[in-house]
């Protein structure tokens, strides 16, 4: 069937695609290609402008956007306005940062070898390859393409099979804000076809958002040719309620961190592990607080509880569900019944989980809840730490250099305090471990596709 959106609240395949034709993507390539030479000598001036003009156009077609977003994904309608302000967020920082974020850099040199300093300076390599996943689709896509853009790269994009009208809504809003022809490509590709445009000799590199399935291929691929990669995979990270945690705002973090998307979010607080002295009454707010959620129709303002992004997605939930509890787990289901129409999950909290159990080393991406209980930080800290992720963990306490030194000892690639893990342009996003490696947005972000070169010979720093 190719590329299709099927609305997941009514299980309707409202549009197909078919996959790309190698022709297709030959001349993607191609393109991309020829562009490349011209759009790397563009000044950033220029590169801003363009930018600046796709967060405009973003700010006027929200709305529309926001309803072919929650269409394709079953996102709550409030989730999906959230991420268009999201993508002009990226837009602008990195139209007013992008320049100064790749200035020449001077390196003092203290050797008798070398006359005068040495310059490290940014140049663009060439194609950037990026696969991207449905849950966040517009976020997911300029979150390295505005970077790569801005840093005189450009874009070919393979974004997931279930959203192909998100993804060709970005490729015609770049082009409605003036990006010349070839610099950003959407490609309906098969997975064979993905495999060679890794291989080709002119994509520089490839960056990945999905699962560690999807990551350990394409990393094996682009190792095969000799290509960076920077890759995004999954998340089971633990949220830490220490005994001193404000309990309100403990919760109110855990509300947000578990089911934002309905839980379908790479780094959402999946594990809480919550102190004894503290763990019952954190259970019932908690279960308190989801009871408050109204599932339904996503494009209904008044609804706060989404479907996920297919009937297969809540099978493999359901499934993993029925797992754990083979395996010792308890599941309690909580909240309000969830409708018989449409991919819904009852929001779950597994407990009795021991890291034995399967279930201890997966991620769940959907509206279940680990929750388990220490009497001890050592304890507390092993088991945040227990699972192959380590993506974005987070610590709650009153006492924030208490809670720093927690933090400090978690095995992730961003830890925050009394509050979920959230996204900003300005900060360098990704993971340890099986959750991946490389960085994207921030100054990280924009530096990864480029050739870091170092310039050095006499008087060199004074002429740069």
């Amino acid at each position: 069937m190719g590329y299709a959106t099927t609305n997941p609240y009514t299980n309707e395949v409202v549009k197909t695609f078919p996959y790309a034709t190698d022709a297709e993507v030959n001349a993607a390539l191609e393109k991309a290609h020829e562009a490349f030479l011209s759009w790397r000598t563009v000044s950033f001036a220029e590169r801003a402008e363009i930018l600046l003009k796709a967060a405009d156009l973003a700010s006027a077609r929200r709305d529309e956007l926001a309803r072919l977003n929650t269409l394709e994904t079953g996102k709550l309608i409030a989730e999906s306005m959230w991420e268009v302000g999201s993508i002009i967020q990226i837009f602008e920082y990195y139209a007013k940062n992008g320049e100064r974020l790749l200035e020449p850099e001077r390196l003092p040199v203290n050797d008798p070898m070398i006359d005068g300093d040495a310059m490290l300076v940014y140049e663009p390599l060439g194609i950037v390859y990026e696969i991207e996943p449905w849950n966040v689709p517009f976020f997911q896509i300029v979150r390295p393409l505005a970077a790569q853009l801005m840093a005189g790269n450009t874009v070919i994009l393979k974004h997931a099979s279930i959203v192909p009208q998100c993804s060709a809504a970005i490729e015609k809003l770049m082009q409605d804000a003036g990006l010349p022809e070839g610099v950003f490509t959407n490609l309906y590709a098969t997975h064979e076809q993905s495999d060679r445009i890794i291989a080709d000799p002119r994509v520089c590199g490839v960056t990945l958002t999905g699962s560690e399935a999807a990551g350990a291929h394409v990393a094996a691929q682009a190792g095969k040719y000799i290509k960076k990669s920077v890759l995004e995979l999954g998340g089971s990270d633990g949220m830490v309620v220490l005994a001193d945690a404000n309990l309100e705002q403990a919760i109110k973090g855990a509300m947000m961190g578990r089911l934002t998307l309905s839980g379908q979010a790479c780094v959402g607080d999946k594990r809480m592990i919550v102190a004894d002295s503290i763990y019952d009454p954190f259970l019932a707010g908690l279960a308190a607080a989801i009871q408050t959620l109204q599932p339904g129709d996503p494009m209904d303002i008044n609804t706060t509880l989404a479907p996920v992004s297919s009937h297969s997605a809540a099978d493999t939930i359901k499934k993993q569900i029925s797992e754990a509890v083979a395996h010792g787990a308890t599941a309690t289901q909580v909240g309000k019944s969830v409708p018989t129409q449409g991919a819904f999950v009852q929001p779950t909290i597994l407990t009795c989980v021991t890291p034995d159990n399967p279930i201890f080393n997966q991620e769940i991406f959907g509206p279940v809840i680990m929750l388990f209980r220490f009497s001890d930080e050592a304890e507390a800290i092993r088991l945040a730490n227990g699972t192959q992720f380590g993506l974005g963990a987070s610590v709650y306490s009153t006492d924030i250099v208490h809670a720093y030194t927690v933090a400090k000892q978690l095995e992730a690639g961003a830890v925050t305090i009394n509050q979920p893990t959230m996204p900003s342009p300005a900060i360098p996003f990704g993971g340890i471990k099986n959750s991946g490696y490389g960085r994207e947005m921030g100054a990280d972000g924009i530096r990864e596709f480029t050739n870091r070169k170092t310039i050095y010979g006499s008087h060199v720093a004074e002429i740069v």
